[in-house]
């Protein structure tokens, strides 16, 4: 990501800079880098000992703005930084619910116990009998990878769910050590 600072600033540590680039760097991230190396324009200005920062990125033909103010411009720049992520999350979540489309109805689990029976008397196979259990869940919204760690937090051994990114199906299932293990169709 490309920064571009105006107005008069104060001298960052070393350690500071590296602590804002990797914020920069998270924001980046959350950005979608797909269309390419983003800008972002930071504002610096000092009124009466209060430092504030102001930081515009462009994000799909809007410009977002995240305004901060501190004791030094540190201060100022992390807390405009993380206001301007929660900016970023808010419309990225409205823009995945509004592209969701309404799904077909789902069939009654009744109706395919039914036809299984049907067809496993007609067979006469002796076998394993598979019963299918269909659960409705037109409601849920899908999940990004981070949402679907915290619904395995109880004793959940697995979880399936729709990716919000790819609106693929994924498998998440708990490994004995404690990691995780991602299934994507």
């Amino acid at each position: 990501m490309k920064i571009h600072y105006t107005g008069r600033t104060e001298e960052l540590t070393p350690a500071q800079q590296r602590k804002l680039e990797e914020k920069f760097a998270r924001l980046a991230r959350v950005l979608d880098m797909k269309r390419g190396e983003r800008e972002a324009h930071v504002i610096l200005r000092t009124e009466r000992h209060v430092h504030e920062a102001e930081i515009t990125v462009r994000f799909h033909d809007h410009d977002l703005v995240g305004a901060g103010a501190g004791a030094d411009d540190y201060t100022a720049i992390s807390q405009a930084l993380e206001r301007l992520e929660k900016q970023v999350q808010k419309l990225r979540e409205k823009w995945r619910d509004l592209k969701r489309s309404p799904k077909d109805e789902w069939p009654e689990a009744e109706a395919v116990l039914a036809e299984e029976e049907l067809e496993a008397e007609g067979s006469g196979n002796p076998g394993p009998r598979v019963f299918r259990v269909v659960s409705n869940h037109a409601g849920r919204k899908p999940l990004t990878l981070e949402e679907a760690l915290l619904e395995m937090e109880g004793d959940r051994d697995y979880l399936v769910f729709r990716d919000a990114d790819t609106d693929r199906f994924s498998v998440l299932v708990r490994r004995r050590d404690g990691n995780f293990d991602l299934i994507q169709e």
